[in-house]
C-alpha cells in the first residue's frame, strides 16, 4: 500500500495518530506550569522553547545515528531543513508560548484546532491535493464545534479584549507557521532524505533560531531550580517533540496535511479532559456541545477518500 493510498483504517496511521494526539493534548498543562507561577522564578518563554529543542534535536540526532540514517543532507537538504525547521520549531512554538501570557491555554489550544483549515487550503494550492465534498462538509461541522469551544473558553477567560486580540493573533501566526512546515513535509522532494535526519537538522536550526530570539527578547539566560520544570522540559523535549514529530510527519506524508491536522481538533478536548482531573475543570453545556459537534465533523471528514495527488515535483 503506497503512502498516498493509506488512510486512518491502516493501523500504521491510526495508532500513531491516536498516540501523538494524546501526548500533545497533555502538553498544554505542562506548558502552563512552565510559564506560570512566581514571575520572579519563571523562565521566559523563549528560553524554555530554546531548552526544549536543544533536548529534542539532540535526541533526534541520536535516533538518526541508531537507525543508521545518514546525517549528510547536502546543501539542498540543509536548505529545506532550515526552511521548515524555523517555522515549525521556532516561530510556531514561540508564538504559542507568548500567547499563553495573554489568554488561557484552553483558548490557545482551541484556536490551534483550526490548523486543518490552512493545511487543506495550502495543500490544494501548492500540492494540488483536491479536497472531497465529504471532507469539506465534515470540516465545516468540526469548525462549528470549535467555534462553540472558543466561545466557552472566551467566556471563561479573564483577559481584556486587547489581551484576547494579542493572544489570538499570536496563536494564528503559530498556526500558519506550523501549516507551512506541514505542507513542506508533504512535498515529494523531502522524501528524498530520511525523516529522522531531516527532523534532527530541522530541530537544530529551529533551536538556533530560538536561542537567537531568546538572546534578543529575554536576555540574560534564566535557569530554573524547580525539579518539576526540568521534568516537564524533558517530557516536552523527548516525548512531545522527539517522539511525536517523526510520527506526525509520517502521517502527513501518508494521508495529507488536511487530515493529519485533525489531531489539533482533538487536542483541546483532551486538554480539557486532563484539566477536569488535574484542575477541576467544569464542562459547561456549551463545551460539551462543541466537543461532540467537533467529533462528529471529524468522523464525517475522515471517512472521505483522499483524492489523487498531482505530481508536485
Amino acid at each position: 500500500m503506497s503512502g498516498d493510498e493509506r488512510g486512518f483504517r491502516d493501523p500504521r496511521v491510526l495508532l500513531p495518530f491516536l498516540l501523538i494526539t494524546l501526548i500533545w493534548g497533555s502538553t498544554w498543562i505542562v506548558i502552563k506550569d512552565q510559564i506560570g507561577g512566581d514571575p520572579a522564578q519563571a523562565v521566559p518563554g523563549p528560553w524554555s522553547v530554546a531548552y526544549r529543542f536543544a533536548i529534542a534535536s539532540a535526541a533526534m540526532f541520536a535516533v538518526a545515528l541508531v537507525t543508521g540514517a545518514s546525517l549528510r543532507l547536502g546543501s539542498a537538504g540543509h536548505g529545506l531543513a532550515l526552511l521548515f525547521g524555523l517555522p515549525q520549531f521556532c516561530f510556531n512554538f514561540n508564538s504559542v508560548y507568548a500567547a499563553e501570557h495573554y489568554v488561557t491555554s484552553g483558548l490557545v489550544a482551541t484556536v490551534f484546532a483550526l490548523l486543518m483549515v490552512p493545511n487543506s487550503a495550502l495543500a490544494w494550492l501548492f500540492l494540488k491535493q483536491r479536497v472531497s465534498g465529504r471532507f469539506m462538509l465534515g470540516s465545516a461541522i468540526a469548525c462549528a464545534g470549535v467555534a462553540l469551544l472558543f466561545v466557552q473558553e472566551l467566556r471563561a477567560s479573564a483577559a481584556t479584549p486587547a489581551e484576547v486580540a494579542i493572544g489570538v493573533g499570536l496563536t494564528l501566526f503559530g498556526v500558519l507557521s506550523a501549516s507551512v512546515a506541514n505542507i513542506m513535509q508533504a512535498h515529494r522532494r523531502l522524501a528524498a532524505w530520511p525523516l529522522p535526519s531531516l527532523l534532527a537538522w530541522g530541530m537544530f536550526y529551529g533551536m538556533i533560531g530560538n536561542v537567537l530570539f531568546a538572546f534578543a527578547a529575554a536576555w540574560p539566560p534564566v535557569v530554573s531550580d524547580r525539579p518539576f520544570y526540568w521534568i516537564g522540559l524533558a517530557y516536552l523535549g523527548l516525548v512531545a517533540s522527539a517522539l511525536t514529530f517523526p510520527l506526525y510527519f509520517s502521517i502527513v506524508r501518508a494521508v495529507g496535511p488536511g487530515k493529519a491536522a485533525y489531531s489539533s481538533l482533538l487536542i483541546p478536548i483532551i486538554a480539557m479532559a486532563i484539566s477536569t482531573v488535574a484542575e477541576d475543570y467544569a464542562w459547561s453545556p456549551l463545551a460539551i456541545a462543541g466537543g461532540l459537534i467537533a467529533l462528529a465533523g471529524m468522523a464525517v471528514a475522515l471517512r472521505s477518500r483522499r483524492p489523487p495527488v498531482a505530481d508536485s515535483g
